[in-house]
């Protein structure tokens, strides 16, 4: 058990540190182990117990703790939200809440589609020479779209013009 918390820990680690080798962790990262693997439960242990305890168990000048002392903090973490346990309930609890869990990365940014963005993007609300940028499904014409184009098929003024002046 205790090796499947381990690479759990080192995945966690190295999550979002791209000069991390995943054997020691920063806070940010502890939090959001915590907060993965369900151990934070916003209850009984609060994200202030869970920077509490990091603060607690790391070095006295270091911003990071090694799995050594990661363990200590889960342990001590466990104590209070599996009160009434044993030790090593807590442990296999604690352990059982993180075995095969990753960093969640879904819904951490999303696209907003409401109020001004929705109006600016319907080519329907378009007029005047704007409308005329867009085919009738809606798809930019692009530079066409855009600028004038001539033709220069025909006759031309200029061309009549300038041979006149030479002549």
């Amino acid at each position: 058990m205790a090796s499947e918390a381990e690479k759990t820990f080192h995945r966690f680690a190295a999550f979002g540190e791209s000069s991390s080798s995943g054997t020691e962790m920063n806070n940010k990262n502890f939090s959001k182990l915590c907060k993965d693997c369900g151990i934070m439960d916003g209850k009984t242990v609060t994200s202030t117990d869970v920077d509490i305890v990091f603060s607690k168990v790391k070095a006295k000048n270091a911003r990071t703790i090694t799995f050594q002392q990661f363990k200590e903090a889960v342990k001590e973490l466990g104590q209070k939200r599996f009160k009434g346990k044993s030790p090593d309930e807590v442990l296999e609890n604690i352990y059982g809440l993180m075995e095969g869990k990753d960093p969640a990365t879904t819904g951490a940014t999303k696209a907003t589609a409401v109020g001004a963005v929705d109006r600016l993007t319907d080519t329907s609300k378009y007029t005047g020479t704007h409308k005329e940028r867009f085919d009738e499904s809606g798809k930019g014409k692009g530079i066409a779209g855009r600028e004038e184009m001539t033709d220069n098929t025909g006759y031309n003024f200029w061309m009549a013009f300038q041979g006149a002046c030479i002549t």
